[in-house]
C-alpha cells in the first residue's frame, strides 16, 4: 500500500450456529475434533451429579463386578452431554432458543477411560413453529462413535431454532 491510502474495511465473521433455513433434512454434520474421555472427567461428572454408582467410581468394585474386563464405565450421561456439546459450535451457537426434548436415547456400547468420542448429527426433520413466529423446530439425530467407529450413543433431539433475521438467510 502506498503511504496515505486508507485501510480497506476489514470483514468480520462471528461464529454462530445455523439459522433454521440453513438446516437441510438428510444432511449429516461431522463434528471435530473428538473428545477423549478421562478418568478425571468421569469422577468429576459423576460426583457433581450425585451419581454414586460404583461402576463409575470404585475401581476395586469394578475389577470384581463390572463385566467389562474389570474396567469402570464412563458415566453415560457424561457421554450424552458431551455428544450434544460437540455439536454446539457447528449447529446451534447463538441460534437455538431451547431444547424441546430428547427421545430414543441409547448406549449400544460403553465408553471407557481413554476412549475418544466423535460426534455426528443427522437432520431428520424441520418445520416452522405454529405458535412462535420467527422460530422453527429442528429434529436431530446425534450419533456418537468411539475411536474404533463403534456407535456408543444415539439420541434424537428436538430444538427450537431462530429463523434468520432479514437479509441473513
Amino acid at each position: 500500500m502506498s503511504e496515505g491510502s486508507a485501510n480497506p474495511p476489514r470483514k468480520e465473521v462471528v461464529q454462530r450456529g445455523l439459522w433454521f433455513e440453513e438446516f437441510e433434512v438428510g444432511t449429516a454434520y461431522l463434528h471435530r475434533p473428538g473428545r477423549t474421555m478421562t478418568e478425571a472427567d468421569n469422577v468429576l461428572f459423576t460426583t457433581l451429579t450425585m451419581n454414586t454408582q460404583a461402576l463409575h467410581l470404585d475401581a476395586a468394585w469394578a475389577a470384581e463386578n463390572s463385566g467389562f474386563d474389570g474396567q469402570r464405565l464412563m458415566n453415560s450421561m457424561h457421554t450424552l452431554a458431551t455428544l450434544v456439546g460437540l455439536s454446539v459450535a457447528q449447529l446451534t451457537m447463538g441460534t437455538i432458543v431451547a431444547n424441546l426434548g430428547f427421545s430414543e436415547v441409547n448406549f449400544p456400547k460403553p465408553m471407557f477411560h481413554g476412549d475418544t468420542l466423535y460426534a455426528e448429527t443427522l437432520i431428520t426433520d424441520k418445520r416452522e413453529s405454529k405458535s412462535r413466529p420467527g422460530e422453527g423446530i429442528v429434529t436431530m439425530e446425534h450419533i456418537g462413535r468411539n475411536q474404533h467407529g463403534d456407535i456408543v450413543a444415539r439420541a434424537t433431539r428436538k430444538t427450537l431454532v431462530k429463523l434468520a433475521p432479514e437479509g441473513n438467510a
